[in-house]
């Protein structure tokens, strides 16, 4: 069964730095696989299916959580990582 967090998405094109909690399977170590699917109104920095870092942040409101910050990888499982 599949370890599914809530990580905070980077929206784009928003005008002001925003994010967005979104579902994301966790792989192990810092690396989730973001589960979809992305509303049609809204541009995610990486998309679904995407295997990305996350890392902690602290955000303005003074909350925390983890962050998607790198991508790793789009589509299917990578051949020598996560």
């Amino acid at each position: 069964m599949a370890d599914i967090a809530a990580i905070y998405m980077p929206l784009l094109n928003e005008g002001t730095a925003a994010w967005k909690a979104v579902a994301a399977e966790r792989l192990g170590g810092d690396f989730f696989r973001v589960i979809g699917p992305m509303p049609v109104d809204e541009e995610w920095a990486f998309p679904p299916d995407s295997v990305v870092t996350g890392a902690q942040h602290s955000f303005a409101d003074g909350s925390e959580g983890i962050r998607a910050v790198a991508l790793l990888h789009h589509g299917g499982r990578p051949s020598d990582g996560p």
